[in-house]
């Protein structure tokens, strides 16, 4: 049995990412709906926006599903009410401790699994008691860890460190690639970007379309005086970078950065002046259709299982 499946209660160790602007109701329901476990991304969404798209997701979907809470969250007290008052039972948190938040959830019924960018913050993350780890590597789209480490390094270094259920993110988006972590260590996976793009995604069309063209080499990550960001080349990006070029400090960067600037890239479709998160695999996907997450997860599963029959040898 696969302790990732046996802890959610999912057919396919595989995880949709809580995204901001792209992990509505309506992929974290396909997703669920489809064998794997989708999230809710709640950093972008206003306490009672949060309590609509889970009553949306209970209705489209009868399978497990959770949401995904980054721990910075201004009204975090009142979500994590709302979370347990809805009767959610799985909660992904990130950016921050884990340490506050872990025991009362699971006093309330909630299993809580955390994000990490290194071995030492998965240790941190063990004793604060979470049911499961989820190790982002580099290469993941939005906010990363400041340590740079890649997934392919990272796995193997945090399976060392911990016997919890282990999830790989960052630069997943084949069949192949889930093979790989898995014989690195890692459960199962955390998909971000892939589901990012497709058609249930809350995402504006734009930016996916904008995404399923993109060349290796057109993501970075920048912002580190804030939070390291991994950023789509356009015009926003390119001021970005010439800011910090000039040495520019927090406060001129936060100045630059504004307010809404992944709403308005992300979600409303402003190419330009958007703050556009992708992940380094998405060039892997250029020139692909828009897919449904069934398509998706199909696939997904046709080339895993192609790679693990594979008879491989030195």
């Amino acid at each position: 049995m696969n302790a990732i499946c046996d802890l959610f209660g999912i057919q396919y160790p595989i995880v949709q990412g809580g995204m901001v602007w792209c992990s509505g109701w309506r992929l974290a329901a396909a997703v669920s709906n489809a064998g794997g476990l989708g999230l809710l991304g709640a950093g972008s969404m206003h306490p009672e926006t949060l309590r609509e798209h889970i009553r949306k997701t209970k209705e489209a979907t009868s399978k497990p599903f959770g949401v995904n809470l980054p721990l910075m969250y201004p009204q975090i007290d009142e979500v994590m009410q709302l979370i347990v008052d809805e009767g959610v039972k799985i909660v992904f948190t990130s950016a921050g401790s884990p340490k506050k938040w872990t025991g009362w959830l699971h006093e309330h019924g909630v299993k809580v699994a955390h994000v990490v960018s290194s071995s030492k913050f998965a240790q941190k993350a063990e004793e604060a008691g979470v049911d499961a780890l989820v190790a982002e590597g580099f290469e993941a789209g939005g906010h990363n860890g400041r340590e740079e480490t890649t997934t392919l390094c990272l796995i193997p270094a945090v399976r060392r460190v911990t016997k919890l259920p282990l999830m790989a993110a960052g630069g997943i988006a084949t069949g192949e690639a889930i093979f790989a972590v898995q014989a690195l260590g890692a459960d199962g996976v955390q998909i971000g970007s892939l589901f990012a793009l497709t058609q249930e995604s809350s995402a504006h069309e734009e930016f996916k379309r904008l995404c399923l063209q993109l060349e290796e080499g057109d993501t970075r990550l920048l912002l580190k005086k804030l939070a390291p960001t991994r950023l789509v080349k356009n015009k926003f990006r390119a001021e970005v970078e010439a800011a910090e070029a000039a040495g520019a400090d927090e406060t001129q960067l936060r100045e630059l950065l504004g307010k809404g600037r992944a709403k308005k890239g992300i979600f409303e479709g402003d190419l330009d002046e958007g703050e556009l998160e992708i992940g380094q695999v998405v060039s892997l996907l250029k020139g692909q259709p828009m897919a449904s997450v069934q398509e998706t997860m199909t696939r997904l599963l046709e080339e895993y299982r192609k790679a693990a029959s594979a008879n491989y040898s030195l």
